[in-house]
């Protein structure tokens, strides 16, 4: 049997959450012993200046023994960071239309007060 076959047999379910230029990869494995595992693949995609690219991957390999405490953590740092900030992203990163601000000029398109800073922000690219 080939690694590839192995790799086939060894991925039981999966699923795939894409998010902007994020890929989250959830697939349930099998150990050889025969139990199962889950793996959390974050891919992100990265074009270099001349429109080339690559994707950077980092994996998280979660064992049974360990799903009720990480669940219990993220669940908690989910709930603080709502409660801390809300529902709502205010990232201006999430923009399609964003432009860094330079040379102390900001982007003609970029809503602004008079002081400046970012009022009203459109999240429907999101």
């Amino acid at each position: 049997m080939s690694e590839r076959d192995s790799m086939d047999q060894d991925e039981i379910h999966s699923k795939v959450l894409r998010a902007g230029r994020r890929t989250y990869f959830f697939d349930v494995r099998s150990t050889k012993a025969g139990d199962y595992y889950l793996t959390i693949t974050e891919s992100k995609k990265f074009t270099h200046d001349d429109g080339s690219f690559h994707y950077k991957k980092h994996k998280i390999y979660l064992y049974k023994e360990d799903f009720d405490a990480f669940k219990e953590n993220v669940i908690e740092m989910m709930d603080f960071i709502i409660d801390e900030k809300g529902q709502e992203v205010i990232s201006e990163r999430h923009q399609k239309d964003f432009k860094k601000e330079e040379d102390g000029v900001i982007a003609e398109n970029a809503p602004t007060t008079s002081s400046g800073s970012f009022t009203d922000i459109d999240f429907d690219d999101i």
